[in-house]
């Protein structure tokens, strides 16, 4: 293939859907297992799946979406919404099983005062975890790291399907940048976060540099192999 501007652009739009996918899981209330056991606020999951999950629903709907339409803003709005539904609903889902099954309150260890319904959370902590079910303030964290993962996962599909043209190939491509940026975003979260509004929320610079490095690199290879094939 020849190396020129829209190349470049290939590579930029690669570049930025893994920076959100990366980044985008910082917002996603990772419980892990205590949540699944119901001593953290959160999403009974890890990050790797979470992260790996909005992305590859984001190339569903993209590439769903680019078999009516090519155009790019309603193909890459549909990734963002269909990741949006998908962690909203896994969040929804969980919240029933939280409050009509295990019948803990939401609350979370993180703050004192809910930022968005005000509502206190120390008294409802439940002694000896961390919170517990899915607060407002992460079901609202929750939906936006979803979008932006599914924003990313759109982003990178794209321009990998514009290249070869190959479906299957291009999925196969993306699919592997979303879960190095996932590890990679797992490593720095080191556990469990409720969203925005948690501490470790502030690392997020740190996997901005290393996902950065890793999406350059990796578009740079897929988008060179995958042109070529």
């Amino acid at each position: 293939m020849n190396f020129d501007a829209y190349t470049i652009v290939y590579i930029l739009e690669i570049l930025v859907g893994g920076l959100l996918v990366g980044i985008g899981v910082h917002f996603v209330p990772v419980g892990g297992a205590p949540a699944a056991m119901a001593q953290a606020a959160g999403i009974g999951t890890g990050t790797v799946q979470l992260a790996a999950g909005s992305g590859l629903t984001g190339l569903l709907a993209a590439g769903l979406m680019m078999s009516v339409t090519d155009n790019i803003w309603i193909i890459l709005a549909s990734g963002a919404v269909g990741a949006g539904i998908m962690i909203g609903s896994t969040m929804l889902t969980g919240s029933w099983i939280y409050a009509y099954a295990v019948g803990a309150p939401f609350a979370s260890a993180k703050v004192n005062y809910d930022p968005i319904t005000g509502f206190s959370q120390p008294p409802y902590v439940a002694p000896g975890t961390v919170g517990q079910g899915i607060p407002t303030i992460c079901f609202v964290s929750g939906l936006i790291g979803g979008m932006m993962g599914g924003l990313g996962g759109a982003m990178i599909y794209y321009p990998l399907y514009l290249i070869n043209g190959n479906a299957a190939l291009s999925a196969m491509f993306a699919i592997g940048i979303f879960l190095v940026n996932a590890v990679i975003a797992s490593w720095n979260i080191q556990g469990t976060i409720e969203g925005f509004h948690d501490p470790k929320f502030k690392k997020w610079p740190f996997a901005f540099k290393a996902c950065a490095i890793a999406s350059i690199l990796l578009a740079l290879a897929s988008v060179l192999i995958t042109g070529g094939a």
